[in-house]
């Protein structure tokens, strides 16, 4: 994990926080609500994704001297430099689990500290976890075009600078196998994977030596890039050849790789020539700006690929870019706090708050999460938020609470968990979305409510700010 420390922020947050300060108000307690407005790629669901890295980033977020010596100069009251030297983060966090599918308008995470900690991690925590959780679902509808094969991460080089980082941890929640990205591997424990370049077999006079060479070093994980000069007049018949050396020698060539021209054609034609060469246990990896909609008709074609190495379109979100997450104040001094806004859409929901997962009875999702009052216990109905005469009545239906206490006093609760155990989650709670949701196309659409309490104080609210305006 990156060592962020607490100028990793927007300008104003700071101007906000010195305003709290000099005015008293640093005590103050403040609840805000992190949660999207609209689900990316025109997808059924999102998954969540960021949390283990934002939790232990609070754990450590600090101003250093460098940090202060920056907003001494930037002419920040002294004496709120000094506070600064002192700051922590010592809130409460409630929040979803990591791994989970989430929708539009639900409280995903509820921050509560004192409102200049609040405040000041709230640049952090969108970045953290709007990134993730866009990479996430990204990885999660390549992972359901590509059915059983296998998923390499290969966007390193394409990602926004240190995003790739990050992007190999979510595409890995999200469903992928493996990263080429080694310093991800290396400390979220992801399998890493790699072939060769281009300019590796261009380096060789010859590209059969720049096989053997490299089936040498590598006898046990030996992949063959074989489109560099023509694929199917020299790069198969040199991996041919390579293969068979290695059978002499006690090995097996793993699979050869193709980067370019009509990859279903292609794969097809190698994997003839290998089955033709009696090397049926030799995989196809492809890449090549890849994404859910190619591999899918890739697929749909028949092409015999076992791989997929996907790149730009992963790590960078396309062609979403961004998820485009919000955190919002709620309730602060002992008061609900509301934002209200000529869009509908945008007002939003006042107190702290818990979101409940419908359940049907075998279980599985029923299509619709409703947001509570946090004390609220068995809701018997929930409304639309923006429509009144829409309802869904709850009676005789399972609950399950989705937020849960993360943080306490600045502390993690819970040990963190292992990505894998995360991966899996994940792929359990997709197991028990219906079919519908998951769709590419018109997905339906998953119901989010409020409670009739909740609606109550909200609509109380809004009349009561109405009223003085």
């Amino acid at each position: 994990m990156f060592n962020y420390t607490a100028t990793y922020t927007d300008y104003y947050q700071l101007t906000m926080a010195q305003v709290y300060f000099l005015k008293g108000q640093e005590e103050t307690r403040a609840v805000f609500d992190y949660f999207f407005r609209k689900l990316p790629f025109e997808g059924g669901y999102a998954i969540f994704a960021g949390l283990d890295d934002l939790v232990n980033t609070l754990q450590q977020f600090r101003f250093d001297k460098k940090d202060l010596d920056f907003l001494e100069a930037k002419g920040f009251h002294p004496e709120f430099i000094k506070f600064l030297g002192r700051f922590r983060f010592r809130g409460d966090i409630y929040s979803c689990r990591e791994g989970d599918l989430i929708f539009p308008a639900e409280p995903v995470l509820q921050a509560e500290a004192n409102i200049i900690e609040a405040q000041i991690i709230e640049s952090i925590l969108l970045n953290i976890l709007n990134f993730q959780t866009l990479v996430a679902t990204k990885a999660s509808r390549i992972r359901q075009a590509a059915g059983s094969c296998k998923l390499i991460d290969f966007g390193l080089r394409r990602a926004q600078g240190a995003g790739a980082y990050y992007a190999s941890r979510a595409a890995f929640i999200g469903g992928f196998d493996a990263t080429s990205n080694v310093l991800a591997g290396r400390d979220y424990g992801i399998p890493v994977s790699g072939t060769m370049a281009h300019s590796y077999i261009q380096s060789y006079d010859d590209e059969l030596t720049a096989f053997i060479h490299y089936a040498e070093v590598h006898p046990d994980d030996c992949v063959l890039l074989a489109d560099t000069y023509d694929t199917l007049k020299s790069g198969l018949p040199n991996a041919i050849t390579t293969a068979r050396r290695m059978e002499e020698n006690g090995h097996r060539l793993s699979g050869i790789r193709l980067d370019s021209g009509d990859l279903s054609y292609l794969a097809k034609k190698s994997r003839e020539m290998l089955d033709n060469a009696g090397l049926q246990y030799v995989k196809i990896v492809v890449s090549n700006q890849l994404n859910e909609h190619i591999i899918k008709s890739l697929l749909e074609q028949q092409a015999p690929i076992d791989v997929f190495g996907v790149g730009t379109d992963l790590v960078t979100g396309h062609p979403d870019a961004a998820l485009d997450g919000v955190y919002k104040l709620s309730f602060s001094n002992f008061k609900p706090r509301i934002k209200l806004s000529e869009n509908y859409g945008k007002i939003t929901l006042p107190h702290r708050k818990q979101v409940f997962r419908i359940l049907d009875n075998d279980n599985n999702f029923a299509g619709a999460d409703t947001i509570t009052l946090r004390e609220e216990q068995d809701p018997a109905i929930m409304f639309h938020p923006h429509y009144p005469l829409k309802s869904l009545s709850l009676q005789k239906m399972n609950m399950e609470p989705l937020l849960h206490k993360v943080m306490e006093n600045g502390v993690r609760l819970p040990a963190s968990v292992p990505l894998q155990e995360t991966a899996r989650y994940t792929r359990e709670r997709l197991k028990r979305l219906p079919e519908e949701y998951k769709r590419f196309n018109f997905p339906h659409v998953y119901k989010v409510g409020i409670s009739a309490s909740l609606r109550h104080e909200r609509d109380k609210l809004a009349d009561n700010y109405k009223t003085k305006t």
